[in-house]
């Protein structure tokens, strides 16, 4: 992956997190004002197929859950803010982590996999009944789209988010602390029966876009697994850095190459760069990536 970010680490999107959660609530706003227009916006492989292309991109802002009028100024709104707060949080800590390259491409595949998914159901379907009507065809997969949101892809967000920072508390209702790594396991646990659950029902949707987030959270696994868990030293050494930086934000004025990204201080000027003390060799790190780098032995 560090020879893509050197090509393309440049195009990489700064607060994507914000963005999602913008798209969220946009999402939210249309479900109250025009609840009609957002059946015209979802993931649906049928009507894509038949022209409707912009549903590639406007599934994105399906909300998860509809928002209703009654409840705008009660417990619903509460608990939207609750949500989006929590993952802007957990969101904008693993940009800074993982540095804005990885984690846009976490996310971006988690979406490709969840249209990709969307048109493997609709597969799957006529594969079970290869002479389904159009009309039938047209309402099943328009109600099955519903399941296409960036709802997990937000839910595989946490599980990187669990994976990265195991013994990170949160406050369960606002009350009880709970270490992350639980919360991640519970979740996953209640992912695969709900997959099981689909599955026994015929629900290839659900199915689907479950499998999808959890594909998304392996496939990252597989690859980061000895770059993503960041352990109490590496924390230190960040806040240690960053203290640093703070106190002398321009140490030096020769040139510097980030030995992952390829960027230089010519590139930016506030850009910080640091030597590894593990790496076999003199290689130099910018501040995105001296902490999440892979050692050169």
């Amino acid at each position: 992956m560090s020879k893509w970010e050197k090509k393309f680490g440049k195009y990489a999107i700064p607060n994507l997190t914000v963005i999602l959660i913008l798209c969220y609530v946009a999402g939210y706003v249309l479900n109250l004002a025009a609840p009609g227009v957002l059946s015209y916006l979802t993931l649906d492989p049928y009507a894509i197929l038949h022209g409707q292309v912009w549903r590639l991109i406007t599934w994105i802002i399906s909300p998860p859950s509809s928002l209703s009028a009654g409840g705008f100024f009660g417990v619903d709104l509460l608990f939207v803010v609750i949500m989006l707060f929590f993952y802007f949080s957990i969101g904008t800590t693993l940009e800074h982590v993982w540095g804005t390259w990885k984690y846009n491409v976490y996310l971006f595949t988690g979406m490709f996999l969840t249209v990709l998914g969307a048109f493997v159901c609709m597969g799957i379907y006529y594969m079970l009944d290869p002479d389904l009507p159009p009309e039938t065809a047209a309402v099943i997969f328009r109600i099955g789209s519903m399941f296409f949101s960036t709802y997990y892809v937000n839910m595989s967000i946490f599980l990187a988010y669990a994976f990265t920072f195991p013994n990170a508390q949160v406050l369960l209702m606002m009350v009880i602390p709970v270490k992350v790594k639980w919360l991640g396991v519970i979740y996953g646990v209640m992912l695969l029966l709900d997959m099981f659950q689909y599955l026994a029902g015929g629900l290839w949707f659900g199915v689907v876009a479950i499998g999808a987030s959890l594909l998304n959270f392996l496939i990252f696994y597989l690859k980061s697994k000895n770059s993503m868990h960041l352990n109490p030293k590496q924390i230190k050494r960040r806040a240690e850095f960053r203290h640093d930086i703070k106190r002398n934000p321009n140490p030096r004025i020769t040139k510097h190459k980030c030995a992952v990204c390829g960027r230089t201080d010519e590139d930016d000027p506030n850009l910080e760069f640091r030597f590894c003390s593990k790496c076999n060799g003199n290689y130099e790190y910018c501040q995105y990536h001296l902490f999440t780098h892979e050692h050169v032995k």
